[in-house]
């Protein structure tokens, strides 16, 4: 009804210019195309859920993380649903705030990463007991008008964090060294 309107209103012999329209085109294609890229990474690891679960318990310490270098939560503070944090990622000195949507303690936990305006981000870690070892399983979801190029980026860093996560939970925590609150009897 409302096009018919605007069509009789508009004369005929005014239109857009043909590039133009051809550029409104494929600006309102990109944009309507909302992608959702998706992609999930197990490995087996010898290290005990207790351990991995710790390890991706400490928000304050992402030393491990091929994406992260730092976060502002403070030393202890465990993640639970609704908590909202900020995070420094490797790839551009921008913080990024973290929404932590769901946690199984020794199971799972599930955040959402919201970047920049147009991509979002949503993170599962899932720990199982196998007879095998634990397994680990990321997932990462991106979606929004950026996420392929995003995914460009991100893709080599991304295949890299459930090898990291298990290779930080395996490595035995030092009972010696500088700066350690433990000794060994």
């Amino acid at each position: 009804m409302i096009a018919a309107i605007f069509r009789a209103w508009l004369p005929q012999a005014w239109s857009f210019p043909r590039p133009f329209l051809s550029l409104m085109q494929v600006i309102q294609r990109w944009v309507q195309v909302q992608q959702r890229l998706e992609k999930s990474y197990r490995i087996v690891s010898t290290a005990s859920v207790d351990a991995l679960w710790q390890t991706i318990n400490n928000l304050a310490d992402v030393s491990w993380h091929p994406l992260l270098t730092s976060t502002n939560a403070p030393l202890g503070l465990s993640p639970k649903p609704g908590l909202i944090y900020r995070a420094f990622t490797r790839l551009f000195p921008l913080p990024v705030s973290v929404f932590v949507e769901r946690v199984l303690p020794q199971e799972l936990i599930s955040v959402r990463v919201l970047p920049m305006p147009g991509l979002e981000e949503r993170i599962t870690y899932e720990l199982k007991s196998t007879l095998r070892g634990t397994q680990i399983s990321y997932s990462i979801t991106l979606q929004g008008w950026l996420s392929p190029l995003a995914w460009s980026v991100m893709r080599p860093y991304a295949a890299k964090v459930a090898t990291a996560l298990a290779e930080a939970a395996e490595q035995p925590t030092s009972l010696q060294g500088p700066g350690s609150r433990f000794q060994a009897w």
